[in-house]
């Protein structure tokens, strides 16, 4: 996924689609809007008068050498083979949040400490959105139950300002491919060698 912060407005129509169309618990977001300039919503970053606003949204960054796969002791943190995601078998999961401590990236995972709980009586979002449980992690998916039938992420679905641009690294006509050539772009924590496949477009 590519992400154009020059076209985010910060709205978190994204952080809210994502949420509905998963059935994310309450107090649970899979992506967040932050901000470059601190750690407050909408907190731009440098001086009167010279400041700017920049929004960053942050979720599971699907890295190609992640580090959440390496240490889970069970094989409940896995990447599938065939998109690349890297995904949760909460069936699997022990809670033993090893796949969180080892993620440089602070808060795109959470730990279900309770029974899920919800605003509404009845689940909401994809029918075949995975159910939550208690005691494990999850994280964004990309929305795994569409990708696989050619959909897109529902954070896509919503964006007004059409920032985001999704497709097939491996393929150098998709779309995303295409908008990564052409635009200079920033990953986040590239340093900690987990190749993020989620590109920043600057």
């Amino acid at each position: 996924m590519a992400i154009d912060t020059k076209r985010c407005v910060g709205c978190s129509a994204c952080t809210i689609a994502c949420k509905m169309a998963n059935n994310i618990p309450n107090d649970i977001f899979w992506t967040r809007v932050l901000t470059d300039g601190g750690d407050v919503p909408d907190t731009p970053a440098g001086e009167f008068p010279r400041v700017r606003m920049r929004y960053i949204t942050v979720g599971c960054q699907h890295c190609e050498n992640p580090a959440c796969v390496k240490v889970c002791p069970v094989g409940a943190t896995y990447q599938d083979p065939d998109t690349g995601v890297v995904r949760q078998d909460y069936d699997k999961c022990i809670g033993c949040r090893m796949c969180m401590a080892a993620c440089p990236y602070t808060g795109v995972r959470s730990f279900n400490w309770e029974e899920p709980r919800y605003q509404t009586p009845y689940a909401i979002g994809d029918a075949d959105a995975p159910a939550h449980q208690k005691h494990v992690v999850e994280k964004c998916t990309f929305c795994y139950q569409r990708i696989t039938k050619d959909e897109v992420p529902s954070c896509m679905d919503l964006c007004p300002a059409r920032a985001r641009h999704w497709g097939d690294l491996d393929d150098p006509t998709s779309e995303v491919s295409q908008v990564i050539a052409a635009r200079e772009y920033m990953q986040l924590l590239p340093e900690k060698g987990t190749k993020p496949s989620v590109y920043y477009l600057v």
